[in-house]
């Protein structure tokens, strides 16, 4: 009689190399190495995107055409701008860290020969926004700790893209686009376009894994058709910041002892709780004392 523990034997291999595999970080799969002298900068916030599919997903919820010119902040391995310039005509992008700007010249050569992709150095948070091509479409995953200024200084930019397309922290994506309850935030997008959670990225798409998971982010329909003129834009921020300014107190509290008509605000209701088109309203000529 044939011992049956060679069979045993077998099955529970085949259940070590199937819990492996489950196991294995998404980033080991169809993932731009990155190498020992690239590792991601705390100091930059980097957080490479290791994820092939997740990549092309990203290219794709951001509706690129080849007519389309890209704007990418933080290329970093190049993971994401491999995909964007199989959809778009054109890819602009900037790296703030010099020795992945360096290795880029050198991994998307035949792109910047071919005038497809232009490689600039340097930091977004002094980057001449007016320089891009009008209309372009902004599609990056950026740093966490830099996304409100990210998105004051594209949206509020006398050249606005024409969509961004944004890989955020997920709690940021939700309170933007999901919550029931405004934020200062929420509402200046808004104001702007049309938000839109697309989809969740699971925190081991990234290397190093942050603490927390993301998720992508569209702003799509990007104008300033809610503003009549520029003391209009610039009166509604100073409203919201005032309405926002005391959370125990009630909007029409903080709104009133800032100067301004609180209009038709419920006496209890909080400022969060008011939606874009009151504040619009307020910020009228109609709407101020």
């Amino acid at each position: 009689m044939k011992s049956s523990r060679p069979d045993s034997v077998r099955r529970q291999n085949k259940k070590r190399v199937r819990s492996l595999r489950e196991r294995r970080p998404l980033g080991q799969f169809n993932s731009l190495f990155v190498q020992p002298t690239s590792r991601p900068k705390k100091s930059l916030g980097q957080n490479f995107l290791m994820h092939t599919r997740i990549a092309e997903r990203i290219a794709l919820v951001a509706g690129l055409t080849a007519d389309t010119a890209v704007f990418e902040i933080g290329p970093g391995t190049g993971m994401l701008t491999r995909e964007l310039l199989k959809k778009a005509g054109k890819v602009t992008a900037l790296e703030a860290d010099h020795e992945l700007f360096v290795k880029l010249q050198i991994d998307f050569a035949n792109y910047i020969a071919e005038r497809r992709l232009k490689l600039i150095y340097g930091d977004i948070r002094t980057f001449e926004i007016e320089k891009l091509p009008k209309r372009y479409s902004l599609v990056a995953n950026i740093p966490y700790y830099l996304t409100g200024e990210i998105f004051r200084m594209f949206l509020t930019s006398c050249n606005q893209p024409s969509s961004m397309t944004l890989l955020v922290q997920k709690e940021v994506a939700e309170r933007i686009a999901r919550s029931k309850k405004e934020s200062i935030l929420a509402l200046s997008v808004k104001a702007y376009g049309m938000p839109k959670y697309e989809f969740t990225v699971p925190r081991g798409a990234f290397n190093p894994a942050p603490k927390v998971d993301s998720a992508v982010l569209t702003v799509r329909d990007i104008s300033r058709k809610n503003f009549a003129n520029q003391a209009e834009e610039k009166q509604f921020f100073t409203l919201l910041h005032a309405g926002f300014a005391h959370k125990r107190k009630f909007v029409r509290k903080n709104l009133i002892d800032a100067g301004f008509s609180a209009g038709d605000i419920p006496e209890k209701a909080r400022a969060e709780d008011v939606p874009l088109s009151v504040w619009l309203a307020l910020c009228t000529t109609k709407g101020l004392n």
